[in-house]
């Protein structure tokens, strides 16, 4: 991944991809698709955007805060993403290093559209 790359594996330049859902946020502009937002917030594990984390979450699931552990993430596989009406779901493989011992972390995340906007709701992992 080059510097200006998106973390989430699009080969897109961070602005085109996630990166204008992390900024836009505060404008108004949301991921428009339950994968855009998963792909946006495995994004901003890997940049540490704990603000843009709880604020794509929904708030009936949501920590009342965040902080995030020493990861090396190295890459994120979407399996398979679909919404119906106001509800989606994405299955994903993320890889990462934990304390130098490499992980696979498989989930499947629901997300649900509220006011326009899509929030995730949770995930089960496998």
């Amino acid at each position: 991944m080059n510097k200006h790359e998106c973390p989430c594996g699009s080969e897109r330049e961070l602005a085109d991809c996630c990166g204008q859902w992390h900024t836009g946020l505060a404008l108004g502009q949301h991921a428009p698709t339950p994968e855009a937002l998963m792909r946006s917030r495995y994004s901003a594990y890997v940049l540490g955007l704990i603000d843009y984390l709880l604020a794509t979450w929904h708030p009936s699931t949501a920590p009342g805060d965040l902080e995030l552990q020493p990861v090396k993430w190295l890459g994120l596989e979407v399996r398979h993403a679909e919404m119906t009406g106001d509800a989606g779901v994405v299955e994903f493989v993320a890889r990462c290093k934990v304390g130098g011992r490499a992980e696979r972390m498989e989930e499947t995340s629901r997300f649900v559209r509220q006011d326009g906007r899509w929030l995730y709701i949770d995930g089960q992992t496998s």
